[in-house]
């Protein structure tokens, strides 16, 4: 009971332990960002992703070169981090660095050396100095060892050569000669011991028991599903921008159309299924305003789903219900506006379901362009895609090109068609309502002069069948179409993904090209190994007249601030009162923490900041700089 008292309170705490440990509490509430929002910096993106792969009982962690773009704090934070996880959770942890602090790299247990593919070692890091110290390179003070460690196996380890040990001809050079070295250590052979020693009996008994009991996913289908409702339905509430565009250009585009076609004549057919036709139209178009959203969110999820975060069909039913709040938004905007002010039938129960149509529309739409976005590389083509689909649909829906006058190779395209199946089912809605289920209307008595009441007339114009059973088959068509859609897409996320380049061939260099091209490698000669003949002759070359004018830069009570994401009234300071210089012929460290700025003064001196507030002087040679002297001088 004790156990699992601390297993819960583990698994509920955890998140607030791997923010704490990865320094992200001052960003927890912050947006990661993108190339259009401005977000976390580059250090805490990193971490936010090492964050986000720490979650789920996973019992071996793999880590890739980590510390790139981190500082040696944080570096040691994250790392101090896993080796108490290690510890205490009883994990695997393996760990790639390049070039890890003395105090990073006395955090490990064991090291394994790679080099050119070759294993130089392998074994614990405290005897990992005794090790090559024992084959005649010696480690001087001061020297990391870790730095030392990864010098062997280069040019450079020619100056840790000392005394050649006995048995050996020659200190080893290249990778394979450290290897083959290593395969008949001391070391080595103790590791090979230790992994053939026969294991607990009772441990090997329950091997099929422990290991069946390691699901694929954390969560079941529906806790996962609810999981992922509530981050899309989160995403959703933060596009504010996004949003209210969306609502003032549905209203707006709402009133235009419904004053333009204000009160239609209902015996001018052609106007009338125009207004239904251009109204399923704006609706389907308007979609396309998600193919940038879904191809972001493909990135994300490829990542989580290669790490089995979620189920491909969870994923999938979450982003479509996801969408029902928007269609029935949008639907009820802009429909009641066309509805009402266009003149159409005065029928509550019409009206339904017209909104009801229009909503599966809405959804159908929605998916079929989430599937496009599955199955393209990039937005480059999901875009063309989209857009070739909606000239199908335009012009095999009934409207623009009759029934009658399909070819009848081409007639399948008109019943695959959505909107001719929606334009149908509207038409059906208006004109077999009972207000036009008549034989006189308007003073004509249709059914003495054509054999058939005043909606069936009206329809048969545009070749549209009149029976009601036709508005049951539309709407069951839009619900099924919204289905296939999602089940193809589940299909295409799961076993096709786009995670690398496309079209990238690799050709491997001939020797003749190697020859032909004289610059292909400059060769690099160390200062303490340039042999200098006898002979040789200096030639005293003046200094050349500089060309430019050197120019020494200064920012003075440098300040930047944006508006706060969680309060727009307040503004957050990214910078407070920075003030120094740059002499030429110099260089300049910038340096500190993840996070703390150095980004952000780079890029408001360049002149690259395009939203927020700038204050302070930048100058250039003690000019005050504009933003031309900016673009010509950085």
């Amino acid at each position: 009971m004790n156990a699992l008292n601390v297993s819960k309170a583990l698994s509920d705490h955890y998140p607030d332990v791997v923010i704490r440990q990865l320094g992200l509490e001052n960003c927890q509430d912050t947006i990661v960002g993108d190339v259009m929002h401005r977000g976390v910096s580059g250090g805490e993106r990193k971490r936010v992703t090492t964050g986000e792969m720490e979650f789920g009982t996973k019992t071996v962690v793999l880590m890739d070169e980590i510390s790139t773009g981190l500082d040696s704090a944080a570096t040691f934070d994250i790392i101090n981090m896993q080796r108490s996880v290690a510890t205490k959770l009883n994990k695997t942890v393996v760990i790639a660095l390049l070039q890890p602090a003395p105090e990073v790299f006395d955090l490990f247990d064991d090291v394994l050396i790679l080099n050119e593919g070759e294993v130089m070692y392998h074994g614990p890091r405290e005897e990992a100095d005794s090790y090559f110290a024992s084959m005649g390179f010696v480690r001087p003070p001061g020297r990391d060892v870790a730095d030392f460690l990864l010098d062997l196996g280069t040019k450079q380890q020619r100056q840790y050569e000392r005394a050649l040990p006995v048995g050996m001809n020659a200190f080893p050079r290249e990778a394979r000669e450290f290897a083959t070295i290593f395969r008949q250590s001391r070391i080595f052979h103790d590791m090979l011991r230790r992994l053939e020693e026969p294991l607990d009996r009772e441990l090997l008994g329950r091997k099929g028991e422990d290991m069946d009991s390691v699901p694929e996913f954390q969560q079941t289908f529906w806790n996962s599903t609810m999981t992922l409702m509530h981050r899309q339905a989160m995403l959703t509430i933060r596009e504010k921008e996004f949003l209210i565009s969306r609502a003032v250009m549905i209203t707006l585009m709402g009133l235009l159309n419904a004053s333009t076609f204000w009160d239609v004549d209902p015996t001018n057919a052609q106007v009338m299924l125009g207004v239904l036709f251009q109204c399923i139209l704006f609706l389907a178009v308007g979609q396309t305003s998600l193919i940038p959203m879904f191809m972001a969110a493909r990135d994300v999820f490829y990542k989580q789903r290669g790490a089995n975060f979620y189920k491909t069909s969870a994923y999938v039913l979450s982003c479509s219900v996801a969408q029902l709040p928007l269609a029935i938004g949008e639907s009820l905007v802009f429909g009641t506006l066309i509805y009402w002010l266009c003149g159409f039938v005065s029928s509550a129960e019409n009206f339904i379901i017209f909104m009801i149509l229009l909503m599966m529309t809405n959804l159908a739409f929605a998916a079929w362009f989430f599937f496009i976005t599955a199955i393209s590389p990039d937005i480059h083509i999901s875009k063309p895609i989209a857009m070739m689909s909606i000239v199908y649909f335009i012009l095999f829906a009934g409207f623009v090109v009759t029934k009658d006058q399909v070819p009848d190779y081409f007639i399948w395209l008109y019943w695959l068609d959505p909107i001719s199946w929606c334009l149908r089912a509207l038409a059906v809605n208006q004109y077999r309502s009972s207000a036009f289920d008549v034989c006189v209307y308007d003073g004509i008595d249709y059914c003495l002069q054509f054999d058939m009441n005043a909606g069936e007339y009206y329809m048969s114009l545009f070749d549209i069948p009149s029976d009601k059973f036709w508005i049951v088959c539309g709407a069951g068509f839009m619900v099924g179409a919204y289905v296939v859609f999602m089940m193809l897409s589940v299909l295409v996320l799961e076993y096709k993904r786009y995670e690398g380049p496309e079209n990238v061939t690799l050709t491997k260099k001939t020797i003749e090209d190697a020859d032909n091209y004289v610059t292909l490698e400059t060769p690099k000669t160390e200062v303490n190994q340039m042999i200098f003949p006898n002979r040789s002759t200096v030639l005293d070359v003046s200094e050349k007249e500089k060309n430019f004018v050197p120019v020494t830069l200064a920012f003075q009570d440098l300040r930047y601030s944006v508006k706060s994401p969680s309060n727009p009234n307040e503004s957050l300071d990214l910078l407070k009162g920075i003030s120094g210089f740059a002499l030429p012929g110099s260089i300049t460290a910038l340096m500190g923490s993840s996070g703390a700025g150095k980004t952000t003064l780079m890029d408001v001196i360049a002149g690259r900041k395009t939203e927020g507030t700038i204050n302070g002087k930048i100058l250039l040679n003690g000019y005050e700089a504009t933003d031309l002297a900016i673009r010509r001088s950085t």
